[in-house]
């Protein structure tokens, strides 16, 4: 028999674990979305990727999809930044396991976890968005998150957009990336006739959409002074914070009908999709720093509505060929682009098919992947 022993072998599959404040299935943002569609498919990558994350259930490990979620427990979440007695011992305990950690901005505690428990591994971080509310904690917490930004590999940008517009990026010229996000349409689901059935018997047809949580910067108080007055019939997908108030607001005199759905499956999502006219997303602050469900809208073929906040709302969908761009917080101009694309059947093709186009072409969950699995082993080898 030959002599083997000079024969390459395969390189050890890399450790990725990735970091953020709640995760799946307790919480379903679009970050969450965004880290699970990548842990799911780095495997392809030869890279197996995990979450550390702080859950309201306590500590302990699960399974979400084909990657592990380890969890510790939340104790406190004063002005969002969730904390945890425990959280910085067991974080030190897991970093040992992995060759990189993957950090997702903004979490204070994540920068206190990386300098007291990183214990050295090499890391790199997604920024998803500037701090907009907080301003008082914010100038606290500056020192903090320059040095800890400072001490990243690379500090990846989701669009080109956010990266040129964000003034902390600017300080980070030399480490920054831009890799937008991407979805799996192999795992996304398909409306079947039983849901669309439902769903139909429910809301009926034609209708603008939206789908996501219902915070206090997606502009959905402005999308329903839009159609007060009017006769277009929306549909709000979504549970979050703001739904007493959102509804408070449908139930005024002059307006049209409006369904609020509460939180929904992914097939239920795939329905709506289906059946609406277009997609509004009307976000109007910067913490919208890309905005998922506008791709799934264009994964869907569906025209879009967006607003110009200068993030990455405008880099999925582009004002004039996937949708209508408008001012923020500018029930006016919602308005007209709402009427425009009621009023337009071919335009609402038109820009649904090239909507579908674009997605094609840049927001696939493989392309995602290999530019982070590309970048990932770009570190390690530059510690080697």
């Amino acid at each position: 028999m030959g002599d083997h022993s000079g024969a390459l072998k395969p390189a050890p599959r890399l450790r990725v674990l990735h970091v953020y404040r709640t995760y799946l299935p307790e919480t379903r943002g679009g970050v969450e979305h965004a880290i699970f569609q990548l842990c799911e498919s780095l495997p392809r990558e030869g890279i197996t990727a995990d979450v550390f994350t702080l859950s309201d259930s306590g500590v302990g490990e699960v399974m979400v999809g084909g990657h592990r979620v380890h969890r510790a427990r939340r104790d406190w979440a004063p002005a969002s930044t969730d904390l945890s007695a425990g959280g910085i011992g067991r974080f030190r305990r897991l970093a040992r396991h992995y060759d990189l950690l993957h950090y997702h901005f903004p979490w204070p505690y994540m920068d206190l976890a990386h300098f007291l428990a990183a214990g050295g591994r090499p890391a790199l971080v997604t920024y998803h968005s500037d701090i907009v509310r907080q301003r008082f904690l914010l100038h606290l917490y500056r020192p903090l998150m320059g040095r800890f930004l400072g001490a990243m590999a690379r500090i990846i940008a989701t669009s080109p957009e956010y990266a040129a517009t964000s003034p902390v990026l600017a300080r980070f010229r030399d480490k920054l990336r831009i890799i937008p996000f991407g979805l799996d349409e192999q795992a996304a689901p398909r409306a079947d006739e039983a849901g669309l059935a439902t769903w139909r018997a429910r809301v009926g047809e034609g209708f603008f959409l939206f789908v996501g949580v219902l915070r206090y910067y997606k502009g959905l108080e402005f999308l329903l002074e839009a159609a007060r007055g009017t006769r277009h019939r929306l549909v709000i997908a979504g549970d979050g914070p703001m739904r007493g108030r959102l509804e408070a607001l449908a139930a005024r005199p002059g307006m049209p009908p409006v369904v609020f759905t509460g939180r929904i499956t992914e097939q239920d999502k795939a329905a709506l999709f289906a059946l609406c006219r277009a997609f509004v997303f009307p976000s109007h602050l910067r913490s919208e720093a890309f905005g998922v469900s506008l791709l799934e809208a264009a994964l869907y073929g569906r025209a879009m509505v967006s607003c110009e906040i200068s993030t990455g709302t405008s880099f999925v969908n582009l004002g004039g060929e996937t949708g209508l761009v408008v001012p923020p917080a500018d029930p006016p101009a919602l308005r007209a682009a709402l009427d425009r694309l009621a009023g337009d059947d071919a335009l609402v093709r038109t820009m649904g098919a090239a909507a579908r186009r674009r997605f094609e072409r840049h927001f696939s969950a493989a392309r995602m992947a290999a530019e982070h699995a590309a970048l990932y082993r770009e570190i390690i080898a530059a510690r080697r």
